[in-house]
């Protein structure tokens, strides 16, 4: 009984670690998947996973895999759209995106077309160091941004708290996609909720461990979303807002 029990405890931090690895960039969802065709991976993305390659369909993903998408570039004009209510005075609204990606060129052309149909003006900057970022803020003051709409992806995420100081440095009201981005100081955030994705996650996780195929597991698609309005950072830029639109935020951090 103890042997069976140590198999079974093996099996699940084995698991458990490859819905750990798994999670995030496609990349790492990629190597997961060619390293084993065993061993079910669960997976969180941002991007399409069909256009992605790494599973055969919504429905049935087939083979070991299966996991979450909170698709959080699709939502970028409504994004857009918050931001240009929070800053109705930003006549030219930055745009950073980290490219030729499937999510960030899916939003890229979602931003792009919600700009044109509103006739919003974008300065719009690729970005993949350091380096191209600092350059990318130059430019935008060079065209006299008036807020900033920070892209979807991993770079940019991971780099949110330089993102939202610079922002701050150029007094540039900005936008991210997820709630940590409002917490490093940006001054909003709208997207689907991860932790919500995760949780997600862990379910499917559980149905694995008691006997379901991950390839029979149709992706779940994350459906709550934030909008954040960081408070504090509104009042340093000096901007106010109406009492309604606050009252619209799931959060407003002081």
């Amino acid at each position: 009984m103890a042997a069976r029990r140590g198999s079974r405890d093996a099996a699940t931090r084995e698991a458990a670690a490859m819905v750990h690895s798994a999670a995030g960039e496609t990349s790492r969802v990629t190597a997961a998947k060619a390293a084993t065709a065993t061993i079910p991976i669960v997976f969180a993305t941002g991007s399409d996973p069909v256009a992605d390659g790494l599973i055969t369909s919504l429905n049935r993903p087939g083979g070991n895999v299966t996991g979450v998408s909170f698709l959080g570039g699709v939502v970028g004009a409504k994004r857009l759209e918050l931001l240009r209510q929070l800053v109705p005075k930003a006549t030219t609204i930055a745009f950073l995106v980290h490219p030729r990606l499937t999510n960030t060129e899916a939003e890229r052309r979602d931003v792009l077309a919600a700009a044109q149909a509103s006739g919003q003006q974008l300065v719009v900057a690729d970005v993949s160091d350091l380096r191209e970022i600092e350059e990318a803020f130059t430019t935008f003051v060079r065209h006299s941004a008036g807020a900033l709409y920070v892209g979807t992806g991993a770079f940019l995420t991971s780099n949110r708290v330089r993102l939202a100081a610079l922002a701050a440095q150029y007094a540039l009201p900005s936008s991210f996609s997820q709630r940590e981005g409002a917490e490093a100081g940006g001054l909003m955030s709208y997207g689907t909720s991860q932790t919500d994705a995760y949780r997600q996650v862990g379910v499917y996780a559980a149905r694995i461990l008691k006997g379901e195929k991950p390839g029979d597991l149709p992706m779940a698609q994350a459906t709550k979303f934030e909008f954040v309005v960081n408070l504090k950072t509104a009042k340093a830029l000096g901007l106010e807002f109406h009492p309604q639109l606050l009252a619209t935020a799931d959060e407003v951090i002081e």
